[in-house]
């Protein structure tokens, strides 16, 4: 008798409620990540730290959870997605839980560092692994619509946080943030699955032909595609532009607060990321479908650079409004072409593979990022030089990209 779960049936394609899995667990891992901004205040001045010192707080936990993909993502290409990706919900809720008791700041790198970088490592390259598998068609759509979680948990998260350390104080705060993650995020995430073969489908709910069930994606082995010339590529241009990416998520609010921003606006600026980071996985991961994701790539490295450079004269709360929403816009749309570039380089059989060793390259950048941001504010009492080097960081990494599309066509 045919197991119920391989009839093809009638009505919408499963592949959605995978790319809705993928969203919320981005929504809640990365929205819970980029609550830090809003805390930095209150770690300075409980711990009596300097703001290099509780910067490093997140570079550790970025570090972590962009470098573990090299890890979890030849995990669930063996084991399957949805296992890693309850385990993530879950480790990032007992990390927030475990920083909420936390005694000095050795004590927050370690709860924080460990349970959310440990956590989003977990479930971030698995879920959107997945997504891959499901699409070709309009797979920068699908990829985006499932990264724009993360620009949704960046609008909602931060002021939220703000709301529960204003009302019940910042231990209490990221108490409530890690129930919230561990309950909703590993409850969606049982939702993922890895293969539409697994349901009698193909990709995009296209018929499977007889025979085709049991055959195996097809595409590089992890070998041939670190060796390959297009990842080399993608590895330098990710690794350059990633030490300026994150600088904005740990330090705009403080920028602002130091520029006599109100504190419940600059937190919105966070918010406003997250918008404009909505509207371009959205809307670019789809428009990248058409017009060609290797260009979509390069465009997205130099609209972030353009955007940084609007930071770098911004002084009051509408400039910075501005700013955040073109830079989010363009973030949003690195982070949602950038899986669907190596898919379309290196194909099906290893994409969560080679998606996490790529995504090892964006954790040097956070490790080293934002935290140099940081000690850079506390030498020079200015944010001018870090958000420079950022700016320098995304247009190298877009000249890199030129010179991949002259020395090699993607697959």
């Amino acid at each position: 008798m045919t197991n119920d779960r391989t009839i093809s049936r009638p009505g919408m394609f499963y592949g959605w409620f995978v790319v809705a899995a993928a969203f919320t667990v981005m929504m809640l891992g990365f929205g819970s990540a980029y609550t830090f901004s809003a805390f930095v205040e209150s770690l300075q001045r409980d711990f009596g730290a300097s703001r290099g010192s509780v910067s490093l707080v997140f570079s550790l936990a970025g570090f972590l959870y962009f470098g573990l993909g090299i890890v979890s993502g030849p995990l669930a290409d063996r084991w399957g997605s949805r296992r890693l990706a309850i385990a993530g919900m879950i480790l990032i809720g007992l990390g927030l839980a475990a920083a909420s008791l936390a005694r000095n700041l050795t004590e927050v790198y370690v709860a924080y560092g460990l349970g959310v970088g440990l956590g989003v490592g977990a479930s971030y390259v698995p879920a959107i692994g997945a997504v891959q598998r499901w699409f070709v068609r309009r797979r920068g759509f699908a990829s985006g619509l499932a990264v724009s979680g993360i620009g949704i948990g960046t609008l909602v998260m931060p002021p939220l946080a703000a709301f529960f350390i204003d009302t019940l104080g910042w231990r209490t705060a990221y108490l409530v943030l890690g129930g919230l993650t561990a309950v909703i995020g590993a409850g969606m995430a049982l939702l993922i699955e890895n293969d539409p073969r697994d349901r009698g489908l193909g990709p995009d709910g296209d018929p499977v032909k007889p025979g085709v069930q049991s055959m195996t994606p097809t595409g590089a082995s992890v070998g041939e595609a670190v060796r390959s010339r297009q990842f080399i590529g993608l590895y330098i241009a990710c690794l350059i532009c990633s030490f300026g990416v994150f600088v904005p998520f740990v330090h705009l609010v403080p920028y602002a607060l130091d520029h006599d921003v109100a504190k419940s606006s600059a937190v919105l600026l966070l918010g406003v990321i997250g918008v404009g980071s909505t509207v371009g996985r959205f809307f670019l991961g789809g428009l990248a479908d058409r017009m060609g994701r290797h260009t979509s790539l390069l465009a997205m490295f130099v609209g972030m650079g353009l955007a940084l450079a609007i930071w770098a004269v911004a002084a009051n709360v509408w400039s910075l409004a501005v700013f955040a929403f073109a830079y989010g816009v363009f973030y949003g749309g690195w982070v949602a072409v950038l899986p669907a570039v190596v898919m379309d380089y290196f194909g099906g059989c290893n994409v969560s593979g080679i998606i996490g060793i790529l995504y090892t390259s964006v954790a040097f950048g956070t490790l080293i990022g934002p935290s140099a941001a940081g000690f850079a504010f506390d030498v020079s009492g200015s944010y001018m030089v870090p958000i420079l080097a950022s700016v320098a960081a995304n247009i190298v990494a877009a000249a890199i990209m030129v010179v991949m599309s002259k020395a090699a066509a993607p697959a």
